[in-house]
């Protein structure tokens, strides 16, 4: 016994029936008794039911789909309520006619006629007798025929035969509910209920999970005992096939292995994505599937990456972990793993490269040209790790890109300034909701290659805190002997990142950490001189502006000694982003006049510098006057390139205190304290009587007050400051110095040699004393730096003092 079939049966909307109405009971041996007295129309309205057969007795609901039906249902509704009902020989003929239906059929009669939702039409019938079709006489709107009662031989009364067929089937039919889960329980109720045996053989046969042929063979039997034994025979077969069939399931239940069960549910969960109207997650492993074996990776990335796919393909989609694992295999997919860019080794096209974009940097260019020559003998090179260090603006970041291009390979740049969170180069644990990777996978995937030219701006501005140190995570990126294994928490597989060509820039090398300095090789990327400010001004700068601002070079001209001016005048700095800032105001001043119509001179003068810049600013550079004792100018370096500084002494009746003003640190003070108690040690060899150094009080002080300064470099200045000021000598015109000193007098170097060369060149400088062991220094400055320049080099005090102080007293000499 299987579920119903009814012919374009979709539901019964049973609150559609009449709450009032009486319930459908089943047949008794009374009401068949006055069923089989009923006698028979001689025509009736026959309808062709698809699907089912109707036997008598039972009740079927069909749905009338077809138009000849619903005008059929509508007739006989209102009037006899007795039809027809034959089964179609095919359910797919639309429009059966007299071939297509079978001449035995089962008069039935109307119990309900409901308006479904759909609007379709649903008709509950009960079958009443048999009858033979003997003539059709019409086909429209409906077939009707005439007919006669097809006769039923009944067994008689007593018989044992029989009664134990019945019994049978009653007994079969127990079975059957009991172990077919699709029959609701509650069937059993209806079977022990079922009074006539006849009835009880057209019920069961009506529900017997047989074709439609099979069925209108058991109606067309017309000896009841003979359609009861037929109806057992079909039961049993089904009672076989469904022992056997749980028999088989309960063995597959349990033989079925892990894949099987993970395979029945991805389709459920597929089936349900598919209804919900979302992609399939199906077709999302497929997808990733076909990409992965596009992929140039290794044979453990493989086999990584399909140990974590069928991962995925276990979980449940809805959970958090799902969407973090599929994350997880779009990134090891997205990574460029063994994509190599062909590297451009032709010296001379990166050579022009590096000069078109970049005025200056000497010895930069010439350490990455050596690169490109090594790495075209051996072709097998690791990457170095290389630091711009300088003052800012000198063109380190954008070096990077001039570097990309010559090399012909992808360019990427991360800023580590302020970074504080480790995870921000190692990437976070897959355990995280919200997990990533690290900033260096990310960018590496951005490249799309895995030989970028990678730019690490600001290393030095790395810092610390409680999310551990980010400068401790760098060392394994900037080691060549380890990178070749990076390790990204989120990835976790080492990645190789040997083939990079890291460049790290840095304003300051004394905040990175001494291991992570160790890794790096440094080029000292110094300032620029006037000249080159100009030509990089007139080269770079002002295209620049005028193409940014919508003008063209015909708009606005810019001489060299306006751009002179303007450098001079208005910027104090090592590179060159001041300067862009001035030309930018120029710009726009003609960009103002332009678009207000208003005239102005394309060939910009002097006063015009002045009229739109205000007048000059930092003239404070210049060499002050030497006609004032105790006025020495020094030489310093700081994080924004070289500078000059002024030492100014003086002296006032006191008991020999010492006061040192101007924002010193405690290196610079105690440079002081040497100079003075130097002096004061060896009077007699300068000429200065020992009773000062008691009587008077001494003020040191160097000007600009608010801007921290610190460092020996000053040391020698102080001193020559103060021997001015106790013999009242004048100091050398145009004079400048730098180096530290000891209380034996002896001269010690200092560093940042190139940057207060340009600053004393800015000031107009014509002499400077250096300590004999900063000769070097001065050896590899080119030479177009130094002229105009003369050198001085010293190792003791006294060859200072020699050099520096004059025989000439200042002006207003005070008598000591």
């Amino acid at each position: 016994m299987g579920s119903m079939k009814i012919s374009n049966f979709d539901n019964i909307d049973l609150q559609g029936l009449d709450q009032d109405a009486e319930l459908i009971p089943l047949l008794t041996p009374e009401d068949e008794e006055q069923m089989n007295r009923e006698d028979l129309p001689e025509v009736l309205p026959i309808l062709p039911l698809r699907n089912t057969v109707l036997f008598p007795g039972v009740v079927i609901p069909i749905t009338a789909g077809r138009d000849k039906s619903i005008n059929l249902i509508k007739d006989a509704n209102n009037g006899s309520k007795t039809i027809g009902v034959v089964s179609q020989k095919d359910e797919e003929t639309e429009n059966p006619g007299v071939e297509d239906i079978n001449t035995l059929g089962t008069v039935a009669r109307i119990l309900r006629v409901l308006q479904m939702p759909d609007g379709n039409t649903t008709v509950i019938i009960q079958g009443k007798k048999r009858f033979q079709i003997e003539q059709i006489l019409t086909e429209k709107p409906y077939l009707t025929a005439k007919i006669a009662e097809a006769a039923e031989e009944r067994p008689k009364t007593n018989n044992e035969e029989f009664e134990a067929i019945i019994d049978s089937i009653k007994e079969l039919a127990f079975k059957i509910i009991k172990d077919n889960p699709n029959i609701p329980s509650e069937a059993t109720f209806a079977i022990k209920n079922i009074q006539s045996n006849s009835f009880l053989i057209n019920f069961v046969s009506s529900n017997l999970n047989l074709t439609v042929a099979e069925k209108q063979q058991l109606l067309e039997i017309p000896n009841l005992q003979e359609r009861a034994l037929a109806t057992l025979k079909y039961m049993n077969m089904e009672l076989q096939k469904l022992e056997l069939r749980n028999d088989i399931q309960s063995k597959v239940r349990s033989d079925m292995d892990q894949q099987q069960r993970e395979y029945f549910l991805h389709q459920q969960m597929k089936t349900i994505q598919e209804e919900l109207g979302g992609m399939s997650y199906e077709q999302e492993v497929d997808e990733m599937r076909e990409k992965a074996k596009k992929k140039k990776w290794s044979k453990k990335v493989e086999e990584h990456f399909e140990r974590e796919l069928g991962k995925m393909q276990r979980m449940n989609p809805q959970v958090a972990e799902y969407s973090i694992q599929r994350n997880y295999l779009d990134l090891i997919l997205d990574l460029p793993w063994n994509e190599y860019s062909t590297d451009k080794f032709d010296l001379k096209r990166a050579e022009q490269i590096l000069d078109r974009d970049h005025y200056g940097l000497e010895d930069v260019k010439k350490r990455i040209i050596e690169y490109l020559a090594v790495l075209k003998l051996r072709n097998d090179m690791k990457s170095p790790i290389l630091c711009l260090y300088g003052p800012p603006g000198v063109g380190k970041t954008s070096l990077g890109k001039s570097v990309a291009e010559a090399l012909g390979r992808e360019y990427v740049r991360m800023s580590l300034g302020g970074l504080r969170d480790e995870a921000e180069i190692r990437g976070h644990r897959k355990t995280y909701i919200g997990a990533m990777p690290g900033r260096i996978v990310q960018s590496i995937k951005k490249a799309g290659t895995s030989n970028p030219v990678f730019i690490l701006d600001e290393i030095d501005k790395l810092s610390n805190s409680h999310q551990g140190d980010p400068s401790s995570a760098m060392l394994e990126v900037l080691d060549p002997e380890q990178n070749n294994e990076f390790h990204d928490n989120f990835l976790e597989m080492g990645y190789d990142l040997s083939k990079v060509m890291f460049i790290a820039t840095a304003n300051n090398l004394s905040t990175i950490q001494p291991a992570l300095l160790d890794r790096m090789e440094i080029i000292n990327v110094t300032g620029y001189t006037i000249e080159e400010k100009v030509e990089i001004a007139k080269r770079h700068l002002l295209p620049k502006q005028l193409k940014e601002h919508g003008l063209s070079p015909k708009d606005l001209k810019i001489g060299k000694r306006q751009l002179e001016k303007i450098v001079e005048g208005y910027t104090r700095e090592s590179g060159v982003r001041g300067l862009e800032k001035q030309l930018a105001k120029m710009v726009r001043y003609a960009a103002k006049s332009i678009a207000i119509e208003e005239e102005y001179d394309i060939k910009v003068t002097n006063e015009d510098v002045e009229k739109i810049l205000g007048p000059a600013r930092l003239e404070r550079d210049k060499y002050e006057n030497i006609d004032v004792a105790g006025v020495v100018t020094g030489l310093a370096w700081t994080s924004v390139g070289g500078d000059i500084l002024f030492i100014e002494t003086i002296l006032s009746k006191g008991k020999g205190n010492l006061n040192i003003t101007g924002n010193l640190g405690k290196v610079m003070k105690e440079s002081a304290t040497i100079a003075l108690e130097y002096i004061k040690s060896n009077a007699d060899k300068f000429g200065i009587d020992a009773d000062i150094f008691e009587k008077y009080n001494v003020h040191i002080h160097v000007p600009e007050g608010a801007t921290p300064k610190d460092g020996p470099s000053a040391g020698i200045t102080m001193l020559t400051s103060l021997v001015s000021l106790f013999t009242q000598k004048r100091v050398r015109k145009s004079l400048a110095m730098t180096g530290e000193i000891t209380l034996r007098g002896k001269v010690l170097p200092v560093g940042g040699i190139k940057e207060k060369i340009l600053a004393a060149k800015r000031a107009r400088i014509k002499e400077i004393i250096l300590c004999e062991d900063n000769r070097k220094d001065i050896e590899e400055i080119k030479e177009e730096y130094l002229k105009g320049l003369t050198f001085h080099y010293v190792s003791d005090m006294s060859e200072v003092i020699d050099i520096a102080i004059t025989d000439k007293k200042v002006r207003d000499a005070k008598t000591l």
